[in-house]
């Protein structure tokens, strides 16, 4: 009981114990806050990325629809009929695009298998946070 403090260590372990659990509360308080706004801007940003998204799909949509168009076209000059030439080229850009997309669903799926979703450097870090604590504490 220094600095003129007469109040009895009990009293003094409870209003300890007290400030820290304020303190505790603030900085949830606090990090809540911080995590909205992060979680907000983050929603505003997939918004723009998902309407782009959209956008950029109907470009490749019209970008394959004038290759079928150009292809057939060249098809027609080459001699064939319209209506056959405008069949082969759809099946030759469906084969192509097919291809892409399946060399790409085959390659992400791959990547997520051999993914781990264990954290490991979370959890030692959380490993060594008890172990300071348990010295802390004896």
């Amino acid at each position: 009981m220094t600095n003129g403090d007469s109040r009895p260590l009990g009293e003094l372990i409870s209003g300890l114990v007290s400030d820290i659990s304020g303190l505790f509360r603030k900085e949830i308080e606090l990090a809540k806050t911080e995590a909205s706004s992060k979680l907000s801007n983050a929603l505003s940003g997939l918004e723009m990325f998902a309407i782009g998204l959209v956008l950029a799909i109907g470009a490749v949509g019209i970008m394959l629809a004038a290759i079928v168009n150009g292809l057939g076209a060249i098809l027609v000059a080459m001699g064939f009929r319209e209506a056959n030439a405008d069949a082969i080229a759809s099946l030759v850009v469906a084969l192509v695009v097919g291809l892409a997309a399946w060399v790409a669903i085959s390659r992400g799926i791959a990547i997520v298998r051999n993914t781990s979703p264990t954290l490991p450097r979370t959890a030692n870090s959380l490993r060594r946070d008890a172990e300071v604590v348990k010295e802390k504490m004896s």
